[in-house]
């Protein structure tokens, strides 16, 4: 699969299925979806940042590359010590793939160690891609492969990793991850809801590739699942300027690890359901990171943020997201996480 990056950063085990796939505009697509089609059967139509959007993303990177680094920092150290120097990085496409070249760059430039990185898909409700997984057991032993993301929202990808790698002796299903609010791993760099700026873009900061896409009629069954080169998108590639910027603020030493939380994100997010009358848990996006994608790729119905972030500059680009689409937000006493975003229920419109 073709992608901005260099090869010797990431191997994305998926199809190629570049202009096989018409994209969706996000309200013809959001009522596919809550007719009961699989959200992987269809693409969006990317996002291409306005001016002012992508003003507010630049901020945030100068704002947050340190903390970002320094949970990086912690994660990798994390890694090396629990997995040892035959880790096998496997990032879930796509907003997985820029952390897991992160921690590559980081124990590569800090201990001239280098990790083998390739992405796969997991797509919830269908599962990891097989093939994908049968490629890198056929390379590697079952205790070398390391699964890394992003964050961790409320807990459906990490959910369906242990669902799905229960049929894979000796492969572990830990989740490495940067921030991870709703508290259910301990392989992270934060329990805080940090803004990871490579949330406030799409396919421009992973390698101009799109989302995995999962059909029958264009993925056979010895295939890797699917995605879509944006090529045409090369002008507005901020790929490597993220990992740069991130990779500026690495420190000699890890910072200390953080303090031991309590509780998890999940009670939070029932809660929310609760207070707004929500009965599909799915229609509920916890964390900077999942209502950033709310705005870029679905139909929202209003954005919560926590009463304290209000001038908060991580939260920015989201507030500037939402003036763009004219979605109101609303402040809500969130505790573990600084903003949620509430996908609209079209059957209510």
């Amino acid at each position: 699969m073709k992608s901005s990056y260099r090869q010797e950063d990431v191997l994305f085990l998926l199809k190629d299925i570049t202009g096989l796939v018409q994209p969706m505009a996000s309200g013809e697509r959001e009522r596919f979806i809550q007719s009961g089609r699989h959200y992987s059967e269809m693409l969006p139509l990317e996002y291409v940042p306005s001016a002012a959007y992508l003003e507010a993303y630049q901020e945030a990177l100068r704002h947050y590359a340190g903390p970002v680094a320094a949970a990086v920092g912690r994660l990798s150290e994390k890694i090396l010590s629990e997995r040892g120097e035959t880790a096998v990085l496997v990032s879930l496409a796509r907003a997985g793939t820029p952390v897991g070249i992160l921690i590559k760059h980081y124990i590569k430039k800090k201990y001239s160690i280098s990790f083998p990185h390739y992405s796969i898909s997991i797509i919830r409700g269908k599962g990891i891609d097989h093939n994908a997984m049968g490629y890198l057991l056929e390379r590697y032993e079952p205790e070398q492969l390391l699964f890394v993301d992003g964050w961790i929202g409320k807990g459906a990808i990490l959910r369906e990793l242990e669902k799905e790698i229960s049929g894979y002796p000796n492969v572990s299903p830990e989740l490495a991850v940067v921030s991870d609010p709703a508290n259910m791993t301990s392989l992270c760099g934060t329990h805080e809801d940090l803004l990871i700026p490579s949330s406030c873009l799409n396919s421009t900061v992973s390698g101009l590739v799109s989302r995995t896409f999962l059909r029958s009629d264009l993925i056979g069954e010895d295939d890797f699942h699917g995605a879509v080169f944006y090529g045409e998108l090369k002008e507005f590639d901020q790929s490597y300027e993220f990992l740069h910027a991130i990779e500026a603020e690495f420190k000699e030493e890890a910072e200390p690890e953080e303090a031991a939380v309590s509780g998890r994100g999940m009670d939070e997010v029932l809660e929310i359901s609760r207070v707004f009358g929500i009965e599909d848990i799915n229609l509920i996006k916890p964390g900077i990171g999942e209502a950033t994608r709310v705005l870029l790729r679905r139909v929202p119905w209003k954005v919560l943020l926590r009463q304290d972030c209000k001038e908060d500059a991580a939260l920015a680009h989201l507030l500037r997201l939402a003036e763009e689409k004219q979605v109101p937000v609303e402040l809500y006493p969130l505790h573990r996480y600084k903003a949620c975003g509430l996908i609209r229920k079209l059957a209510d419109t």
